[in-house]
Formats: C-alpha cells, sequence, structure tokens
C-alpha cells in the first residue's frame, strides 16, 4: 500500500525530473537558435558559401567546447581562452578554413593545433577521418575526452609536436593548421597526398597571412587568401622566431592605409575585415588612400582588427591619433554599436584585462583629426586594437591611424 508520505516523495521526485528535462531541452533549444544567428550573421553573410560547411557549422555545438564560465559567449564569432595560453578559434576563421580545403567525404584530414577539438568535431561531420594533434598535453587530453564523450568516432588525438606531423598515417589529403609557424613546416609537405590542400597562417607573430597551398607534381603552389591573426605557438618554434615583438614599442603596421591588394582591395596587416572599402582618391588627408566602412544594418558587424604586443610594465600609457570622417552616423541596435578604435588589452594568460578606446562618433561631419592618451592596464602584455562602425549604421572613415608610446 502507498502511503501518502511516499506518494509524495514519488510525486516530487517526478515533478524534479520533468523540469531538468525541460530545462534541459529549453537550454538545447536556445542554444541552437543563437548557433543558427550566428551562422547566418557571422559566417554566412562574411562570405561562406560551401553549404557542406555551412550545415555542420549548424550542427556543431561550440559551446561544450568552451570553458563553462565561458559558454554566454560561445555563438559570438570571438575567440577565447581555453587555457595555457591558447584559444578556441573564432567561427568564421574555422568555417573560412574548412571551406579553404573543399573537404570531401571520403578525405582524410591532419589537423595541427585540437586545441579546444572544436575545429576537429566541425571537420569529422564532413570527412572520413580526422587525425589532430596537440603539443599541450592538458588541452590535447581534455580535447580528446570532449571529443570522446561527444561521440566524434573517426577523430584521433595525440600529443606531441604537431610541425613533425603524424608519418604513419600519411599521407593526408588534407591538412589544417590552426597555429602560426614562421615558415610551412618541411614534414607537413612531404605529408601531404599529391593533389592535397594545406591551409596554414604563416608569418610573424602579430603579421600573419593565412595561405593555401596546393602540391602538384611534387612542388607546392601557394595562393595568399587573406590577413589573419593566430595566438603565438607553444613551445621550441615560437621560441626560435627570428623575429621577435617588442613589447616596448607597441606600434601598427599599415596604419596609413596606403598598403593593399586584391580585387576588392584587402588592407595588408589587417585581420578580420568586415564591410571595409579602400578608397584612393585626392581628398585622402595623408598619402593616396583611407579606408571606409560602411553598414545599412544595425547590428551587423563592420570592423578590422590588428594585434600588437605591449608590456604594461614599461608602458604605461598610448598616444593613439586618426583622421575620421563620419556620414550619418548613427547607433545600432543599442547605445554600445557605435563607431570607435577601440583597444583590448590581454595579460600573460590571454585572458582580457580591460579596453580603452576612442569616439563614439555620430552624424555627418568633415575630416578631422584626434588625439588621445590611453592608461594601459600594468599586466597587459598583448592587445588587439579594432576600428570601425561596431553595429552603427552610416559611414565612418579613417586615415593615418597612429599608436605610439606617450612620453612620461
Amino acid at each position: 500500500m502507498v502511503t501518502r508520505k511516499r506518494f509524495m516523495r514519488c510525486l516530487a521526485c517526478f515533478l524534479t525530473l520533468s523540469f531538468a528535462a525541460v530545462a534541459a531541452a529549453q537550454y538545447r533549444s536556445a542554444m541552437e537558435a543563437a548557433r543558427n544567428k550566428m551562422v547566418d550573421e557571422e559566417i554566412v553573410a562574411a562570405g561562406v558559401k560551401n553549404d557542406r560547411v555551412i550545415r555542420a557549422m549548424r550542427e556543431t555545438p561550440r559551446h561544450e567546447f568552451v570553458p563553462l564560465h565561458l559558454r554566454k559567449y560561445a555563438y559570438y564569432d570571438m575567440a577565447l581562452p581555453i587555457g595555457e595560453r591558447q584559444t578556441i578559434s573564432p567561427p568564421f576563421v574555422v568555417a573560412y578554413m574548412t571551406e579553404s580545403i573543399d573537404p570531401q567525404p571520403t578525405d582524410k584530414v591532419l589537423e595541427i593545433g585540437t586545441g579546444s577539438g572544436y575545429q576537429a568535431a566541425v571537420l569529422a561531420k564532413l570527412v572520413r577521418s580526422v587525425y589532430s594533434i596537440e603539443i599541450v598535453e592538458s588541452l590535447g587530453r581534455k580535447a580528446a575526452k570532449t571529443l570522446e564523450r561527444l561521440r566524434y568516432d573517426n577523430v584521433w588525438t595525440k600529443v606531441g609536436d604537431g610541425y613533425l606531423g603524424w608519418p604513419e598515417h600519411a599521407p593526408f589529403d588534407k591538412i589544417i593548421v590552426t597555429c602560426s609557424p614562421e615558415k610551412v613546416p618541411a614534414a607537413l609537405v612531404e605529408q601531404l597526398k599529391e593533389g592535397g590542400r594545406m591551409v596554414i597562417p604563416v608569418g610573424e607573430r602579430y603579421q600573419q597571412t593565412l595561405y593555401l597551398l596546393k602540391k602538384s607534381d611534387g612542388k607546392m603552389v601557394t595562393e595568399a587568401l587573406r590577413p589573419t591573426l593566430f595566438v603565438p605557438m607553444t613551445g621550441h618554434a615560437e621560441a626560435q622566431r627570428e623575429i621577435q615583438p617588442d613589447p616596448t614599442k607597441p606600434a601598427l603596421f599599415n596604419g596609413g592605409f596606403e598598403l593593399f591588394s586584391g580585387d576588392p582591395p584587402a588592407l595588408k596587416g589587417w585581420h578580420y575585415q568586415r564591410q571595409l572599402k579602400v578608397v584612393e582618391a585626392l581628398d585622402a588627408p595623408t598619402g593616396n588612400a583611407y579606408v571606409v566602412f560602411g553598414n545599412e544594418t544595425p547590428g551587423r558587424g563592420s570592423w578590422a582588427l590588428q594585434g600588437f604586443a605591449v608590456d604594461g610594465l614599461k608602458v604605461p600609457k598610448l598616444k593613439l591619433s586618426v583622421w575620421v570622417r563620419g556620414n550619418g552616423v548613427r547607433q545600432g541596435q543599442n547605445a554600445k554599436q557605435i563607431p570607435g578604435v577601440i583597444i583590448n588589452f590581454f595579460d600573460e594568460n590571454r585572458a582580457a584585462i580591460g579596453a580603452v578606446g576612442m569616439g563614439p562618433w555620430r552624424g555627418t561631419f568633415d575630416w578631422r583629426h584626434e588625439t588621445k592618451l590611453l592608461q594601459v592596464p600594468r599586466k597587459a602584455r598583448e592587445a588587439v586594437l579594432g576600428m570601425g562602425l561596431y553595429g552603427a549604421v552610416g559611414e565612418i572613415a579613417f586615415d593615418e591611424l597612429k599608436l605610439v608610446p606617450a612620453e612620461n
């Protein structure tokens, strides 16, 4: 016989489980909605066209690869720290690199730099098998557990030096490198199959270019895709760079916007260029060219970014100056979506520790020169400068953007 006390206890248990199931379903639904919004606004709108890649981005739960306390940012198009001075790549970068190698269902793919495991998870939905190497042991072990828990059964991982490749499983149809060496590692070239593709960021620590390499008749045919910024590598290869940044002399590359290439023109040295035009005109305040950011959809991204090294202990202040012009500028979906030049600072672990900037600007006005002194956090070791509309509507133009240590 069921007593009232036992019945009430069973009912409470049932209700608790029911509420938990409803909450879990609502959470999954919210994550899916956020993921689809991200894909539509930050991946498709930014130019990724491969239907299979777009579908894989919609189906891969990025929040599962992000630290719990950062999951609310999982479906923003941004890099996020995952520990050990490493980050999970922004979704657009993952989608763009994946599209660049033209993934096929029969491909065997090598990934260098497992990180969180997110890139491998996206690839797993598109190819036959993925082999992924991570040099940081704690990250490699954690990524392997996450991929196993989520049942990505066609992904194999190991901890080791990715630039040596995985010779026992070579040759590979495609290779994706998600950390930036100074030069293309010879072992990876050797392990790429004839006719295969490799996408890799190459260059100085804060001035990198994403390259697509195709193997033809044993030789590598190289195509520069776009400027990019990946976090510094871990280990011997990073320490042995021939050109090291000087954090006591922070500066911008191509701040006058005179260096560009392609059709339509893209700035050299700047990455994540969204809704940006390079204009060559006689009305440029300095030189022959300037940049214009234009946006008609409130909230849509329109900016360009550049990283640099800065030591807050030795450079307590920065002097920022720029020529700026506005045309019908108004805020986007909220008061935070306004144009500006913004510097985000990061400590030695790549945790965000503060932001400063210049602006905001509104309305219509002719060229004017502005200067501002900015405080650098003492713990800052690197920074990312962004310029643009940041979701605002209208047009904002910049020229001769300069950044130097301020004199005491």
